[in-house]
């Protein structure tokens, strides 16, 4: 299988969010430390006995000391390096170059009968509880050819006896370690995972951002190729198709919606069979078998149905597959997981992530209608508090303008300012009798988010005589909730520009980037004053509570906001 992210180290994830004290924060940097510190350890003690040379420890020529000087000094640099930059990066080359120092060190004393041949277990040991398995192993084979090369390099098959004894204990030995290691580092990866999926999401985001966010977590541990995942929709008539592809593809998440009869294949494993897919060319499980199934009415794993496995792979088109059934109260659903040599034990883990997740997911949805509920009753209330404490003033200004107009008469110098005031009492009225429909009946889309904008840069223009541009890229991802905030900061934003500075026009810009709503706003400066600095206090303290960052760049022809809130 392709370990996109799986060759990340374990000392990488973050342990924040722990009630227990974290460890240092500093941890991958003293693990180097720790590890360079013991390399330079050996090099002294290799230099120490031969020094002392007891024990065979004897060289063949004394030329052959500047090997082991020379691995003192590298090991030196190495330690110094680590000392002094913070998370210095050391990967599996380093315990490449070991085994190599190692090998000469062999050769120079004596090959076979040579007491440095424990020195490969050294780098043997400290990439497998890094690296994991895979790393260990390739350099257990490494370090017993070149072990092997440089015995035979010296003395030929004189003592191929003992050079067999070595090398076989070396493979076993090495082996235990890197299948330890492995296992060490397998399980550090899984726990971060299962801590990451227990807290996902903040709810005011929402259930369909917290789906996207497990399912990306699970790509990413995995390293496949896709993650699919089914399940009902709230009518449960139809079903929700969520798909989110590697990186590498570039290809945007996916949602589609399916009748039930078309997405029965899919279901057809049971509600409680984990499904492993080995594909029809390359089946690296048990006899042979293609497909693999475990279910809690019968406990271990035994032979599935290879054309229904067959037929599931070609409707995700992929090469191999593992599947799990979403553990929901009301409703049902599975989880897909492509890619190349998965295992029994990534598809018996890919349940329990669903089982840790979905809990938390379904109390979030649970969240989210209690919080819809009680936003659309408080949307009605203070929609029927606007008409009455807001519209009903404005109406009542509107008719006094009318009867001052009337008054006036048509020679009257003041009565086409009149006919103005007069038309913008009734646009202003008209708009807020519509805002306030919308706001009671809770539609903040993408497209009213937009409309809404554009309907309060015109007011601006025509109140102010500012000409203020919008361009929007991307945004139709907005939920309403952020939506409200958004339109909330970019007025504020531009009423801060009419009000406080001399600029004819301005800039503002929407768009999705990096998983976060980047909002820019700009606004120009006549070059005869420099700027002043400011922060808006509102602005800001908005921005915070919704977990954002706010940036106020001020130069010689401009000002500009950025700001950046993630969803």
């Amino acid at each position: 299988m392709s370990r996109w992210a799986r060759r990340v180290p374990p000392a990488s994830q973050s342990n924040a969010g722990r009630a227990a004290p974290a460890p240092p924060a500093a941890a991958p940097d003293a693990e180097a430390w720790m590890v360079f510190g013991m390399r330079q350890l050996l090099a002294l003690a290799a230099l120490l006995t031969l020094y002392v040379g007891v024990g065979g420890a004897v060289l063949e020529g004394p030329w052959w000391w500047f090997v082991f000087v020379l691995y003192a000094l590298h090991s030196f640099i190495l330690l110094c390096v680590a000392g002094l930059r913070a998370g210095f990066w050391h990967g599996p080359v380093v315990y490449w170059v070991d085994i190599g120092w190692y090998a000469l060190m062999v050769h120079a004393t004596g090959g076979s009968a040579s007491p440095f041949f424990s020195f490969f277990f050294f780098a043997i040991l400290a990439a497998s509880f890094r690296y994991g398995f895979d790393t260990g192993a390739r350099l257990t084979l490494g370090s017993a050819l070149l072990g092997a090369l440089a015995v035979l390099a010296g003395q030929g098959l004189a003592t191929l006896n003992v050079l067999l004894l070595r090398t076989t204990f070396m493979l076993a030995l090495g082996y235990m370690v890197a299948f330890w290691g492995g296992l060490a580092v397998e399980q550090r990866r899984r726990l971060a995972l299962l801590r990451d999926v227990s807290r996902l999401s903040n709810p005011r985001f929402g259930v369909q951002h917290t789906l996207d966010s497990l399912m990306e977590k699970v790509l990413r541990y995995y390293g496949g190729s896709a993650c699919v995942l089914l399940m009902q929709d709230g009518g449960g008539e139809r079903w929700l198709l969520n798909t989110v592809h590697h990186p590498r593809t570039g290809r945007p998440i996916g949602r589609t919606h399916a009748d039930a009869a078309a997405v029965q294949p899919l279901l057809a494993p049971g509600p409680t069979t984990v499904l492993l897919y080995g594909g029809r060319t390359f089946a690296p499980l048990p006899g042979r078998l293609r497909a693999l199934q475990a279910s809690d009415e019968r406990p271990g794993w035994h032979a599935a149905d290879p054309d229904l496995a067959d037929h599931i792979a070609d409707l995700l088109d992929a090469p191999g597959f593992i599947s799990a059934p979403l553990p929901l109260r009301k409703g049902a659903g599975r989880i897909f997981v492509t890619g190349e040599r998965l295992r029994r034990g990534d598809a018996t883990f890919l349940k329990h992530i669903v089982q840790q997740a979905f809990p938390v997911i379904e109390t979030i949805d649970l969240l989210d209608r209690l919080a819809s509920d009680a936003a659309f009753r408080e949307r009605r209330a203070i929609a029927r508090d606007l008409h009455d404490s807001t519209i009903q003033p404005y109406i009542g200004l509107r008719h006094a303008v009318a009867a001052i107009r009337s008054r006036a008469g048509d020679d009257n110098v003041v009565a086409p300012d009149l006919d103005h005031l007069l038309g913008m009492c009734a646009d202003t009225i008209a708009d807020m009798r519509q805002f306030a429909r919308r706001f009671r009946d809770g539609r903040q889309q993408e497209p009213e988010l937009l409309i809404a904008l554009r309907r309060q840069l015109n007011q601006v223009r025509t109140f102010y005589d500012v000409d203020v541009t919008l361009e929007a890229e991307r945004v139709q991802t907005i939920n309403d909730r952020m939506a409200a905030q958004v339109f909330q900061i970019v007025t504020e934003a531009v009423s801060n520009i009419c009000k406080h500075t001399s600029a004819k026009s301005a800039q503002v810009r929407l768009a999705i980037d990096a998983g976060q709503v980047a909002i820019d706003v700009a606004n120009p400066h006549d070059g005869r004053a420099p700027p002043v600095p400011f922060r808006p206090a509102s602005i800001a303290e908005r921005v915070q509570e919704l977990g954002g960052t706010l940036d106020v760049a001020t130069h010689a022809h401009e000002t500009r906001l950025r700001i950046r809130v993630p969803i």
